[in-house]
């Protein structure tokens, strides 16, 4: 679906598989996938902010952490854990599909699974020189 250079930490990329919208995040070189759909109003869940939490064991102390792994829905401000798709007000209730995203190395893929990404297998010619592109590849488990 894309390779690890196309979506560098701190970024997302937004793709369609098997009909479904889905948002790849990379977080510090971890990825996650979740469906692009809120489940309060149906907004595109994965343009909206990422941020971290806020915690606080007594008044005036505050921590922040678990930096970019919280998206909040663009349109009223749901927040959701990008690794499990629970919801940070209503985790046992309300959340959004997560699946698995893992990275491969390009030859551990099919041809039909690196042709569905639009990749082809290498050698490539460039400038008249011929080089071979190793890639790793996040593939997201639907």
């Amino acid at each position: 679906m894309a390779t690890t250079a196309e979506i560098r930490p701190g970024e997302r990329k937004i793709v369609e598989i098997d009909g479904r919208s889905i948002g790849v995040f990379n977080v510090d070189g971890r990825f996650y996938a979740l469906r692009n759909q809120c489940p309060h109003a149906g907004a595109q869940l994965c343009e909206g902010t990422l941020s971290g939490l806020v915690t606080s064991t007594a008044p005036g102390e505050y921590d922040y952490a678990r930096s970019g792994e919280i998206l909040r829905c663009p349109w009223h401000g749901w927040e959701f854990d990008i690794a499990t798709g629970r919801s940070w007000f209503d985790p046992a209730r309300t959340r959004v599909r997560a699946y698995e995203a893992t990275v491969e190395p390009g030859d551990a893929l099919s041809d039909e699974e690196l042709g569905a990404a639009g990749y082809e297998p290498g050698p490539y010619t460039a400038q008249r020189y011929a080089v071979e592109v190793d890639r790793e590849f996040v593939v997201v488990h639907v």
